[in-house]
């Protein structure tokens, strides 16, 4: 997939069949649109396109909302769909002035200028431009001025789905990342650098690899354990994830931490990508590091069980 970052390098392409959005987490719903623009494509010896935004639209326009959180930074999106096959991503800056530029002029200036578009594929509910003034209707009935086609997924086709970004946020918040999965269509991950930590797990034969905080508004799951894979390189590993504030030696502050079963090498400063499996249990209290370790014991056996599942 080629990334374009910059609208004025974009490329001449013979026959462009575009889509637009933000594809937060790049679920199952987002797939639908995304598996028809490839289709049509390829019908038409064709590429395919995604314009997406950056940051999020509601990050610019409403600042305050501090309350979002994103199924998936940049980085991950533009993995997401490179690993869905999509031929060329635009990544447009999304800024307020931006925000200000009227749907005719996104149309002509992007659509039709810069990208040449063929066709146009657009979910059910899907508006753009200025005050979200562009529709459907509003293309369709422009289509022969502007010289592309314009395609629309049907409402019923997204609502069997059943699927949104809200829905996925709802269930990491809870924990239930095996919803989440299923709505994703994947595993959902997070990916982080390895930092120094209070080295606690060695002394109790759990060493775990320490994850700084992801980028502002990246979602990090409930608070509890996990079943997940590592993935490090090229290399996957199993491992079981504590997400919390350690409470049984009276931890302050959020903590990742990630223990790799059957791994025994110092990896300070490089990059995990943790995905996420089962939720084994909520935080908890224990009475005592022998309590905790009983405890790990336990979870680990749970993870090998899961993870041999998954296998």
């Amino acid at each position: 997939m080629k990334v374009i970052r910059d609208i004025n390098d974009f490329p001449q392409l013979s026959y462009p069949v575009v889509t637009s959005g933000t594809f937060d987490g790049v679920h199952i719903g987002h797939q639908k649109i995304l598996q028809r623009v490839k289709e049509c494509a390829r019908q038409h010896n064709g590429q395919s396109v995604v314009i997406t935004y950056w940051p999020h639209p509601r990050l610019v326009l409403f600042p305050e909302d501090n309350d979002l959180m994103l199924l998936s930074t940049i980085e991950e999106r533009i993995e997401h769909l490179r690993d869905f096959g999509i031929d060329y991503l635009l990544i447009v800056p999304f800024t307020k002035e931006f925000a200000r530029t009227s749907s005719r002029k996104f149309i002509t200036d992007v659509l039709v200028r810069t990208i040449n578009t063929k066709v146009l594929v657009i979910g059910y509910d899907h508006r753009f431009g200025k005050n979200r003034e562009g529709s459907f209707e509003n293309l369709k009935a422009r289509s022969a001025q502007y010289g592309f086609e314009v395609e629309e997924i049907p409402r019923q086709d997204i609502d069997d789905i059943g699927v949104s970004s809200t829905k996925i946020r709802r269930a990491l918040e809870d924990g239930d990342v095996e919803t989440a999965n299923r709505y994703l269509g994947r595993y959902y991950t997070l990916t982080s650098t390895v930092v120094e930590g209070n080295k606690l797990g060695r002394t109790i034969g759990y060493p775990t690899a320490n994850l700084a905080l992801p980028a502002n508004h990246k979602l990090i799951p409930a608070n509890g354990v996990y079943a997940v894979w590592v993935r490090l390189g090229e290399s996957k590993f199993g491992g079981m994830m504590n997400i919390g504030l350690r409470p049984t030696i009276d931890g302050k502050q959020l903590t990742l931490e990630v223990h790799i079963l059957d791994f025994d090498q110092e990896i300070y400063g490089q990059t995990l990508t943790v995905e996420f499996v089962k939720l084994l249990r909520k935080e908890q209290k224990f009475d005592g590091l022998d309590a905790l370790k009983t405890q790990l014991a336990k979870d680990k056996e749970e993870t090998q069980q899961a993870l041999r599942l998954q296998e």
